[in-house]
């Protein structure tokens, strides 16, 4: 019952200082509504990358350019080309390899009648959608054929379409303009999903090999090349016959280094989840400031709480109440003060992490792990910033605070 009286009376006092007890959870609410949110946007790319990497596959193998040596010295940042030739070397007859994928990228202005968006145009073979798991909505693939013309005949992305205002249907067989340079559409990709406000792989152009090489980026320079596996259970052999082939077709002597690398879904899963990882918890940390903030807000209010009732503490002391029951008061006084804010933070924190997503069409994943985080860590810096406070009313003397103006 005495408890009871006690946390009666805790409300009470907040009641009567309603203006000062809002604008003091307004620390609170603020901190856990942005740790929450930015929590649920690191959380959001991180799902997003993740699924989109496990979309192409556990068979497809990526060659990327290595680190370029000079003179026997690593160069930290030049990195060694990858040619189109490489990409014929390893189409080549091979039972441990089922397909080969090169392309070479630019990002280049796109335009159709009145509309120009800039976007990925990729220079790449016919069997794209097949390597990178793509499906068509509409139209079809440029053939081989096609690649060994030379034919300026391009797919578009879903985002392409949407960014040149118009349709699929509208864009088939019509004619855009790549870097100046008429094409024809041909075939429209369906949605793949997963953009993460950083990158989109609907807003890309693929476009013939060959096309792009001597008619729009004029370079035999490849930024990537897809290997594909027969199964997951023979791709250590893929990976071994893709390096034995990588090493003669670059001429590189035995025991010198690769000066190219050789990654699988694997690996990039990995190195998604590290730094997106890091970029979470930077920004949950950023945010938890503001969280540190509030908790000092409170225990500033508190204090000139404690100033403020400083004869009421030595009536109720007078009376009878000892310094456990004065110091629960103010305990949960401060309690209640985060309790409610991170309440209130919690709504505004999911409503926020929503927004971005309605918005700014980001993936946000908003977890019930960071909710009860946020909500416990409120809790954690009521009590622990109210202490002092508390402490500070409990130890009042009784006969100095009645005389207290």
């Amino acid at each position: 019952m005495l408890l009871g009286n006690t946390v009666l009376s805790a409300l009470e006092s907040l009641r009567l200082n309603m203006v000062r007890s809002l604008l003091t959870m307004l620390g609170i609410v603020i901190g856990v509504a942005a740790v929450i949110s930015m929590e649920a946007l690191g959380r959001g790319a991180q799902d997003a990358v993740s699924s989109r990497i496990q979309a192409l596959g556990t068979t497809l193998l990526m060659v990327v350019p290595g680190q370029l040596q000079v003179g026997g010295v690593v160069s930290g940042s030049d990195r060694a080309p990858l040619y189109v030739e490489d990409a014929q070397a390893l189409a080549g007859p091979s039972q441990y390899i089922a397909a080969v994928e090169p392309e070479m990228t630019r990002q280049l202005q796109v335009q159709f009648e009145n509309a120009n968006t800039s976007t990925q145009v990729i220079g790449t073979s016919a069997n794209y959608p097949t390597v990178r798991k793509y499906t068509l909505s509409d139209g079809m693939m440029f053939t081989q054929g096609d690649d060994a013309g030379r034919r300026r005949v391009a797919v578009l992305g879903a985002t392409v379409v949407t960014n040149l205002r118009t349709s699929a249907a509208a864009l088939l067989d019509s004619t855009i303009r790549i870097n100046g340079i008429p094409f024809t559409v041909v075939g429209v990709l369906a949605p793949k999903g997963g953009a993460t406000g950083f990158s989109d792989p609907d807003d890309q152009i693929i476009i013939p090999l060959s096309t792009a090489q001597f008619r729009v980026m004029g370079t035999r320079n490849l930024r990537t090349i897809g290997v594909l596996a027969p199964s997951e259970e023979i791709l250590p052999r893929t990976t071994a016959e893709v390096e034995r082939i990588m090493r003669r077709a670059h001429r590189l002597m035995p025991g010198k280094p690769d000066d190219f690398q050789i990654r699988n879904m694997s690996d990039y899963l990995s190195a998604s989840a590290a730094t997106t990882q890091s970029f979470t918890l930077l920004l949950a940390g950023i945010a938890a400031v503001s969280l540190l903030v509030g908790g000092i807000g409170i225990m500033n209010i508190m204090l000139v709480s404690v100033t403020e009732r400083t004869r009421e503490i030595g009536i109720r002391k007078a009376v009878g109440a000892t310094r456990h029951v004065i110091m629960t008061q103010f305990l949960v006084e401060a309690l209640v003060l985060s309790l409610v804010g991170g309440s209130v933070g919690a709504l505004v924190g999911v409503a926020s992490a929503r927004i971005l997503s309605i918005t700014a069409h980001w993936n946000t994943t908003v977890s019930a792990g960071s909710i009860l985080m946020s909500f416990g860590f409120a809790a954690l810096i009521g009590v622990g910033f109210g202490v002092w406070p508390a402490r500070r009313a409990a130890r009042l003397d009784p006969v100095e605070s009645l005389r207290y103006e």
